[in-house]
């Protein structure tokens, strides 16, 4: 996957930076978001339902010279199934190998019971890391200054940063900051590459998003589209199938939708997405599959990339 040309600096001859950068907080604390704002493109599915991002995903762009590869990991949170559970650890491992990390805290929420356990932890890890106040256009500047003393009070936080992750306020001032203390060093990625996520994979969550979106009120998260063929052809465009499982009937009916309307229209959005990143004609077929207990079978979560945690 390509990028856009990097971006011009005064310094073409400065030495190369690069760093790994963990983006981690709450479910829905806007991780993905942020992700898709600093890169630039749109990598991480942005859905209102919570634990949507499930696996470390890479988004990588060049600033200033440096390389700043961030780690959108899952929202952590109190884990009660395997599937939870294997996220959670996806996250800490995230920002246990990262050079920086950025906490992002979600001003409308202020300092939740998840928040709170992330913070203990980074206590005990007695590592620094970046505070983002995210959001905080949804707060008045009294409540806004409050929270921020009380978190910095914590003693976990290096920096600390107010933004708006939708509308990007504050969001080039955090990105200057990660390019000034990436480590010196050679990029690690080519230049032109903003993740480490194959096509398939991405066409994948495109859809898991659009089934979120659309039903969003009717449906659990646990469902997993795993795109099962890729067929190039030969005037240019590309035919994919994918599979949508559930765990229930009951939830098969939901996705279809009466007639098959609402499978109709998830396809719709999902292709008409995939047309634009792939910038080409995308002709795509989705089935919906029973697979009960899916979250307790091992290859999927060899295919999510996920520990299998017992």
């Amino acid at each position: 996957m390509n990028a856009q040309t990097p971006e011009a600096t005064d310094a073409d001859q400065a030495p190369t930076k690069a760093s790994f950068i963990a983006l981690i907080g709450a479910p829905n604390a806007g991780k993905s978001t942020l992700l898709n704002a600093l890169v630039g493109a749109r990598l991480a599915i942005v859905t209102h339902k919570v634990q949507t991002t499930r696996t470390r995903l890479l988004g990588i762009t060049i600033h200033n010279n440096a390389q700043l590869i961030f780690v959108d990991t899952p929202g952590i949170f109190a884990p009660k199934r395997r599937l939870d559970r294997a996220m959670v650890g996806a996250a800490w491992r995230g920002a246990e190998d990262a050079d920086h990390v950025v906490l992002l805290v979600d001003a409308s929420f202020g300092i939740t019971d998840e928040v709170e356990r992330i913070i203990t932890a980074l206590q005990h890890s007695e590592r620094k890391v970046i505070l983002a106040v995210n959001k905080v256009d949804l707060i008045n500047k009294d409540k806004l200054l409050l929270l921020v003393d009380k978190l910095h009070k914590t003693g976990v936080f290096s920096d600390v940063f107010m933004i708006s992750a939708l509308s990007g306020s504050g969001v080039a001032d955090l990105k200057d900051h990660l390019a000034a203390i990436a480590e010196e060093g050679p990029w690690l990625y080519p230049e032109d590459q903003i993740t480490d996520v194959t096509m398939r994979s991405l066409a994948a969550e495109i859809t898991r998003e659009k089934i979120f979106l659309r039903l969003h009120q009717e449906l659990p998260y646990s469902i997993w589209v795993e795109t099962e063929k890729w067929e190039e052809r030969k005037d240019g465009s590309v035919r994919i199938e994918q599979a949508i499982h559930v765990d229930r009937d009951s939830q098969k009916g939901i996705v279809i939708g009466k007639g098959g309307a609402s499978l109709k229209k998830i396809g719709e959005m999902a292709r008409a997405d995939m047309e634009e990143l792939m910038e080409r004609r995308v002709h795509l077929f989705l089935f919906v599959k029973v697979s009960e207990g899916w979250g307790d079978n091992k290859f999927h979560y060899d295919e999510m990339g996920l520990d299998f945690v017992e």
